[in-house]
Formats: C-alpha cells, sequence, structure tokens
C-alpha cells in the first residue's frame, strides 16, 4: 500500500498541492484525474521521489519513501507522461541499461526482458533504434521499463497515450492484470478507461482533493435527475395518464423504431420510477421490451465538479518550472549525459 498524509508543494507562489491525503491499497487500481494544472503530476512525482514535499508524509507500507529512497525505487514503477528515453539505443539495449540500473540480478534479468517484450508487444521494434519508433512503440517502451523490475507499486500517467485501438485494449488488460497483485494509481484524460480499469477515483482541482471514492458512488457529488430508458410495444402507448400522477415527472425524448418506442423519463433524484413505470405499463397490456436507469457519466461527474470548484491557476502548475537548487536526495531520474551508455550486451 502507498498512503500520502497530508502532502504540500509550492512552486514559487503557485501551491501545486495544497494538504492531501489519499492511500491506494495493495490489488487496487485507483484512478488520478484532474485537469490541466490540477497538481496531478508534481503529486506524482512527490510520490516517487523525483520532488520533496514541503510537508506531509509519503508512505509504502507504512515507512516514508524518503528515509531509503533506493529500497522504495525498488518497489515502485513509473510511467511519466512526457515518457523519457534513450534515443539513440535500441529497445533492447535501453530496457538492459534499465535493468543494471535497477540492479536486476544478471540470472532474472533475461527473463524479466523476455516479460515486458511479450506483455509490450515490443518484439517487432526490440532491436530498433528508438528514435525510429512511433509514439505507440515508444510509449510501449516507457511502460515496459515501468514494470521491468517488478515493481510493488505502480504509477502510471497517461499510459495508453499514443496508441492505436488494438493496443490500448491489450495495454489496459495488461494493467488489469497487473493491478490483482500491485497497487496502481493511474492519471489519465481518458475518462472511458478510467472507468474501464480503476474501482476508486481520487479527483483533484486546484491542489486540493474533490472526491475520493468508490466508482460506484460518484452519483452522489452532483446534483442532477435519473433519466429513465423505456422501451415498450406499442409504438403509440400514451404515458399522460401515468404521468399525471407523478408531476416531478417529465417525459424528456421519444422516439419510435418500428413498432416500438424508446422513451427517455427525467426523475429527481430520490425518486426511483421504475417499479411503478413498469408496472403500469403491464396493467395496460403492453410488452416492456427494457427499461434501466443510466448512470451519470464520469465525463459529466468530472466536469461539474471541476468546473464549479476552486478556479483554475493562470499557470500550469504541473508545468511549473522547479526552483534551480537541488533538491533533497530522492528517487533519482536517469541522467541524460549517460544517455551514450551500452548495455554491455553481446549482440547476436
Amino acid at each position: 500500500m502507498i498512503e500520502i498524509r497530508n502532502l504540500s508543494r509550492s512552486f514559487g507562489e503557485i501551491k501545486a498541492v495544497d494538504n492531501i491525503s489519499f492511500a491506494v491499497n495493495t490489488g487496487e487500481i485507483a484512478g488520478f484525474l484532474g485537469p490541466n494544472g490540477a497538481g496531478k503530476t508534481t503529486t506524482m512525482r512527490m510520490m516517487v521521489g523525483f520532488l520533496q514535499p514541503q510537508s506531509g508524509q509519503i508512505e509504502l507500507d507504512g515507512k516514508s519513501v524518503f528515509s531509503d529512497p533506493l529500497a522504495a525505487s525498488a518497489r515502485i514503477g513509473y510511467l511519466p507522461e512526457q515518457n523519457p528515453l534513450y534515443d539513440e539505443m535500441t529497445v533492447r539495449e535501453f530496457l538492459r541499461y534499465i535493468g543494471e540500473l535497477r540492479q536486476i540480478k544478471e540470472s532474472e534479468l533475461p527473463d524479466r526482458l523476455d516479460f515486458v517484450r511479450e506483455k509490450c508487444a515490443l518484439d517487432k521494434v526490440w532491436r530498433q533504434p528508438i528514435k525510429t519508433l512511433s509514439k505507440g512503440f515508444r510509449q510501449r517502451t516507457g511502460l515496459a521499463q515501468a514494470i521491468l523490475h517488478d515493481p510493488d507499486v505502480l504509477i502510471l500517467d497517461e499510459p495508453t497515450g499514443g496508441l492505436d485501438p488494438n493496443q490500448i485494449l491489450e495495454i489496459r488488460e495488461l494493467i488489469r492484470e497487473l493491478g490483482k497483485a500491485k497497487t496502481v494509481l493511474l492519471s489519465s484524460h481518458i475518462m472511458q478507461e478510467v472507468q474501464a480499469l480503476c474501482s476508486r477515483v481520487v479527483i483533484i482541482n486546484a491542489g486540493r482533493i474533490l472526491v475520493d471514492d468508490q466508482m460506484e458512488n460518484l452519483d452522489s457529488y452532483i446534483a442532477g435527475q435519473n433519466r429513465v430508458v423505456l422501451e415498450v410495444e406499442p409504438a403509440a402507448a400514451d404515458f399522460s395518464p401515468w404521468l399525471e400522477q407523478f408531476p416531478t415527472v417529465q417525459l424528456d425524448s421519444r422516439q419510435e423504431k418500428g413498432s416500438a418506442a424508446m422513451l427517455e423519463f427525467l426523475a429527481p433524484p430520490e425518486l426511483d420510477i421504475r417499479k411503478d413505470l413498469s408496472s403500469f405499463v403491464v396493467a395496460q397490456g403492453w410488452q416492456l421490451l427494457s427499461i434501466y436507469q443510466e448512470k451519470q457519466s464520469l465525463e459529466r461527474i468530472f466536469h461539474e465538479l471541476t468546473s464549479t470548484a476552486v478556479e483554475e491557476t493562470p499557470q500550469d502548475i504541473d508545468e511549473a518550472v522547479e526552483p534551480e537548487t537541488p533538491e533533497e536526495p530522492g528517487i533519482a531520474e536517469i541522467p541524460e549525459d549517460d544517455a551514450d551508455s551500452d548495455s554491455g550486451e553481446e549482440q547476436p
């Protein structure tokens, strides 16, 4: 489990992250959502040790990630949105180099390389220079480096960016499989992806957490009306008598499809009309083909929560220029000066 408590970080006068707390458990995939400049990237950089918080704690199974950065690094895999790769290396050389930096045992490294080669579908470009890769293959290479050392915690920032639909499905399935035994925090602007993968959502805006709850509970955070969709035969079915009994319900739309009609009713959120509506249809001797209550879309919930919350900071705080003074020791990024390092592995 990874947990953050009362975490804060500023860039000059910009409060990028403002006293936030949440935890992600083992075996859980949590979505981390927010508009641009909300503080997501800054939070994730602190969680992996790239930045030091000005206040608050970040713990892995109860132990601070800053008390032993190397030990924490061995347990965390991170895919940043801006995927840093060494263009002059081949995919194979790059991943082997990452494995050596991660201090994966020489006896185990070939198996781990084979694992990410297969799971991230890199066989076609395995010996190809990274600078020649498409955006999709670059993204898959970045994901491969994040999972290469079999970390307990995965922090993924836009993991399917640049992938085609088939690749997206493959990577989603891989994340879903990994999430059964690992702790996964996933940030994405693709709401369908979050709905497909995540059981829980954390929504942040202007550096503050607005929502931290299970996916099925998100409807309760916004005001609105329940939309009930009914399909019935005959197409000319008249619901005027029923509507007179429920003055707070309105027929929002009606569409005839051959011998059937599709109707959409709007009802107050505290009123579930499905039972009464079904009983009315049966009493009239009509054929009830289907009835269901639509859930609010994650897109709408996200929009309403973030657009009515604190006004966005005029500067994108996730892209704020970091101070020139060195940070305290954290989990170090790979220095670009080492980009010409050779894997040392003999090419067949």
